[in-house]
């Protein structure tokens, strides 16, 4: 495993490989789409090799934490890169610097240092990449497992062990990564919300000192934004008790209420619309052209601008 001072030469070249990501958070739930990924970086013979596959959903769904546990079953070291829109392919494979010598020093990315050490790495939001930075890893996402760096005037092999995967998350502020990438990103594996119980226990193991009251009303409020199909994650739950409870420990002489403490804390993490999901639910389908799916019962019976729909009222008070 890499460490403070490690070394790496290649082609004549000395790379200072990077230290790997605390890898310590547990999986909780959604167990198939954890084997899923794991038969992605399986081998059945020698003359097979690994898939690199993107996971897909939300933020805040825990697709890093998933790659991390994955990584773990396999006992090997993680390391993390995050995408950026001005990720450039130095930085995603080796960065010159200035030492104090005066000479240039080579330092090994995240990924390098995977490919060298026999690691996995999680490229992070890979599809807030630009095309030319994707480029630069095509041959290590086909049979080459190479990648070439201008910068130091290298091709770096991937060790036999290295694996990778691809974290994207589902919004509007990303890049459209090119075909010839997406078809060496294969498969895609999509993970969803998590069930009731599911949620409490990630919030129990993130918050273990927090009162159940307190966990209890983030569970109801989060599943509640599930079946809106409204983006709201377990992260947001559990900066939601955090800040919460915070609040409520400021003042030990006048305590804020847990139930005010928690109402204030919601509207701050998330803003004073998630204090009605109704409301926020009919906005974002009206956002949408009316495509949404349906929301309630109404729904199913009544077009969404038939004056008999049951929130037909609502909207107009609404507007």
């Amino acid at each position: 495993m890499a460490g403070v001072g490690k070394t790496r030469e290649i082609g004549g070249v000395t790379l200072h490989l990077a230290e790997p990501a605390a890898a310590d958070q547990a999986w909780i739930g959604q167990d198939e789409v954890l084997k899923q990924l794991s038969a992605c970086w399986l081998t059945v013979d020698p003359r097979d090799r690994p898939l690199s596959p993107r996971l897909i959903g939300p933020p805040g769904i825990g697709k890093t934490t998933l790659a991390s546990a994955a990584a773990k079953l396999r006992g090997r070291p993680l390391y993390i890169a995050q995408c950026t829109a001005d990720t450039r392919p130095e930085d995603l494979l080796v960065t010159p610097v200035l030492a104090e010598s005066g000479r240039i020093a080579y330092h090994a990315s995240p990924l390098v240092t995977a490919m060298l050490v026999g690691g996995v790495c999680v490229l992070d939001e890979g599809n807030r990449m630009n095309e030319k930075s994707w480029a630069s890893l095509a041959p290590l996402l086909d049979h080459r497992r190479t990648v070439e760096s201008i910068v130091a005037g290298i091709t770096i092999p991937a060790d036999p062990e290295f694996r990778v995967c691809v974290t994207m998350n589902e919004d509007e502020s990303t890049y459209e990564v090119p075909d010839y990438i997406l078809s060496r990103l294969q498969p895609t594996l999509e993970l969803g919300f998590p069930d009731r119980d599911d949620e409490m226990a990630i919030l129990q193991y993130h918050l273990p000192f927090a009162e159940p009251e307190l966990l209890a009303l983030t569970v109801e409020f989060l599943q509640g934004a599930h079946a809106l199909k409204l983006d709201f994650s377990p992260r947001d739950g559990i900066n939601i008790v955090r800040f919460a409870l915070k609040r409520i420990a400021q003042d030990p002489a006048h305590p804020l209420g847990r139930d005010a403490a928690w109402r204030e804390a919601l509207a701050k993490v998330l803003g004073d619309e998630a204090t009605d999901l109704d409301a926020l639910a009919r906005r974002k389908r009206r956002a949408l052209g009316g495509q949404h799916a349906p929301f309630g019962l109404g729904d199913l019976f009544f077009d969404p601008d038939d004056p008999l729909h049951p929130d037909a009222g609502e909207d107009e008070d609404e507007d």
